[in-house]
This record gives C-alpha cells, structure tokens and sequence, in this order.
C-alpha cells in the first residue's frame, strides 16, 4: 500500500474507493435477497444470512470511504444479532432495512443518512 507521502496515494485510494462503489449494487442485492427469504417470520438459519450480508458490508464499507453506508449497516446488523437473541422484532426492522436499502441505492456514497420512513 502507498504511504500517505506517496503522490499517487490519493488517486490509488479513489482507485479503490471506485473498485468498491462496484461492488455496492451487488452487495445491497444480497441483503435484499436475505431479506425476501427470510419471509414474514424468519428462521434463525435467514436472520444470519441477513446478518452475515450486513456484517460484510459494515466491515469493509468505511475501508473505503463509504462511512456512512457501513455504521448503517452495523446498526442494522446488530439489530439482526438482537433478534438472534430473542430481542426486538422482525416486523420492526424489516422498514429499516428497506429503508437502508433505498438510501443506499440513491447515494451511498453520502455523508449523511436520510430515511425515507
């Protein structure tokens, strides 16, 4: 990896930052797709399916400048993990996800995160 006293640094980081941007139309399908399956009462096998895509993107997301897409997605990501320990509920956090899921199809590159509740 460059060292910040590189010249290209800032151009190999935006390099990466857009080879990442790639990969959100993907990553966001993912989590919508664990979504849909996890149906109107998901079994523990879909809520960590929906947790593991969510905890992908909250682990790489801020890596590459996408801050705000990824604490989104650690929020909702230990809404999930509640719900694996018999807290909270499924019909609560379903517009949440939609809602991230939304957003992030808009800007997720954003600095802020607007629900569109």
């Amino acid at each position: 990896m460059a060292l910040p006293a590189d010249p290209d640094f800032r151009a190999q980081l935006r390099a990466l930052g857009d080879k990442f941007a790639a990969t959100v139309p993907e990553r966001m399908a993912t989590i919508a797709d664990a979504l849909a399956a996890a149906g109107t009462a998901p079994d523990q096998a879909a809520l960590e399916r929906l947790h593991h895509a969510l905890h992908t993107v909250a682990g790489s997301a801020g890596s590459f400048g996408f801050t705000v897409l990824g604490n989104q997605a650690r929020r909702l990501e230990q809404a999930v993990r509640a719900l694996l320990g018999g807290e909270g509920t499924w019909s609560a956090l379903v517009p949440q996800v939609e809602t991230y899921l939304a957003w992030a199809a808009s800007d997720p590159r954003a600095d802020e995160y607007l629900s569109h509740d």
